[in-house]
């Protein structure tokens, strides 16, 4: 059974809960508006009562017999009797029923109770018993048969019966008609998930513009889809960008290699050429697998995240890099900050900051680094970088052409900006007035 069918269903079984019970009740309601003025009549005739002899004004409705010796109610459809406190028919306006006696008529006699009203069956006959007190401590009894009451809440019965059903079938439909239009974003909804189990399109979206819930389950889908179509196209990229990286150091040290198996060369200088630039290959290669593994792997959820002062780890990184680069200083002016995050990503960031800094800074340059309220600075005063080029240094694998010749892998910035953007915070380039390049990197804390 479909979630419509379903809903279909609960909502004419509410409908139909809501008409049966309006039916009961208007029916309860009719049935005692009639009794209640059945009982009124009975009423009237009982005030207007009567003994004497002469002849019925007619008719026999009754199942008993009648004789026309005595005549209280002065009705032809109304028989009446007198009842003392005893339950004994003193009078009755034919022959005496004392199977009509019971023990409220007697009270009525006795007088503990004014009135007194129910329906009775007498030979299948429906009749309405009505008491009332009569002078001389005695009941006065009238009968009346409800055939017209009957006939009137038969009819009122089929007739709810009838606006029921009505009311049933017309729910069923326009609950069908509802849900239809209720879950045609639900259904637009299962349509984009099978073309897109089916196809692996990630570009389909559900495109709802409603504001219900519905609506925003659908739109989650929408930005969950584009996140994943994201997520998808950068690691395509990423395999791509790394393919293509991973070639020219591959193909170098296989084109070396050989050389080598040859005997090749035989010159032992351009040997030891040939096994500096296989060192230099293996170097860049492991230095460009690390980064991509650095750059593809969550760190994030095996990591502890713990305080952080940035001073520290700028001062840690300072002194490998100082190691790294002897003809390059570093100049450090830190203030105690504390950033909450990752210890190892943190430190990855800086040290490639400053490992950026140093490849571009001429012999006896200055690296300038300042720490503060969780920022790290830092700017060398190399060539810096050129404007048209600014919108692609963070790219992966991006470098400039001046930086061919240089050590590296094009992921170092990138993996800085991952680091930023995955602690709530940013990296930014400035282009100083006397030259060099200037780096911002600012922490605003892990996002959960």
């Amino acid at each position: 059974m479909t979630f419509r069918v379903r809903l279909t269903l609960l909502v004419a079984a509410a409908v139909a809960v809501a008409v049966i019970g309006a039916a009961a009740v208007m029916y309860l309601a009719v049935q005692r508006q009639l009794l209640s003025e059945f009982d009124a009549t009975l009423a009237d005739v009982a005030r207007s009562a009567r003994v004497g002899p002469g002849p019925h004004p007619g008719g026999d409705r009754f199942p008993f017999s009648r004789s026309n010796t005595l005549f209280l109610s002065a009705r032809p459809d109304v028989f009446a009797q007198l009842v003392d406190s005893s339950g004994t028919v003193v009078a009755a306006d034919g022959q005496a029923q004392s199977a009509l006696v019971t023990s409220e008529v007697r009270a009525v006699a006795g007088g503990e109770r004014p009135s007194w009203s129910t329906d009775l069956t007498v030979q299948d006959t429906h009749i309405r018993i009505y008491a009332a007190q009569f002078p001389n401590g005695l009941a006065l009894e009238l009968a009346r048969p409800l055939d017209e009451i009957d006939a009137a809440l038969e009819q009122t019965r089929v007739t709810l019966v009838l606006l029921a059903l009505g009311g049933v079938m017309l729910a069923a439909v326009l609950g069908a008609l509802v849900a239809r239009a209720a879950l045609a974003p639900v259904a637009r909804l299962t349509a984009t998930v099978e073309e897109v189990t089916r196809t692996r399109d990630l570009s389909r979206r559900v495109a709802a513009s409603g504001r219900d819930e519905l609506g925003r389950l659908a739109a989650s889908f929408d930005e969950m889809l584009s996140a994943l179509e994201a997520s998808l196209r950068s690691q395509r990229q990423l395999v791509a960008d790394a393919s293509h990286e991973l070639r020219t150091p591959l193909t170098s040290l296989r084109t070396n290699l050989e050389l080598l198996a040859r005997g090749q060369p035989t010159d032992e200088g351009e040997r030891r050429q040939l096994l500096h630039d296989l060192v230099a290959q293996m170097e860049r290669l492991s230095t460009l697998v690390a980064d991509l593994i650095d750059l593809a792997r969550d760190e994030e959820a095996s990591l502890p995240v713990e305080d952080v002062r940035l001073d520290e780890i700028a001062a840690g990184a300072i002194e490998e890099m100082q190691m790294r680069y002897p003809k390059v200083r570093f100049h450090l002016e830190g203030a105690p900050t504390i950033v909450r995050g990752i210890r190892p990503r943190l430190a990855r960031a800086v040290t490639n900051l400053l490992d950026n800094a140093a490849k571009w800074s001429p012999a006896g340059g200055v690296v300038e680094v300042s720490v503060a309220e969780g920022e790290v600075t830092v700017r060398d005063h190399g060539p810096g970088i050129a404007p048209e080029d600014s919108p692609r240094v963070f790219d992966r694998f991006w470098r400039a052409s001046t930086a061919r010749q240089l050590p590296g892998s094009g992921l170092g910035l990138s993996i800085v900006k991952q680091v930023a953007e995955s602690h709530g915070g940013s990296v930014t380039l400035e282009h100083p007035s006397d030259g060099g390049a200037r780096f911002r990197l600012r922490l605003g804390g892990l996002r959960a």
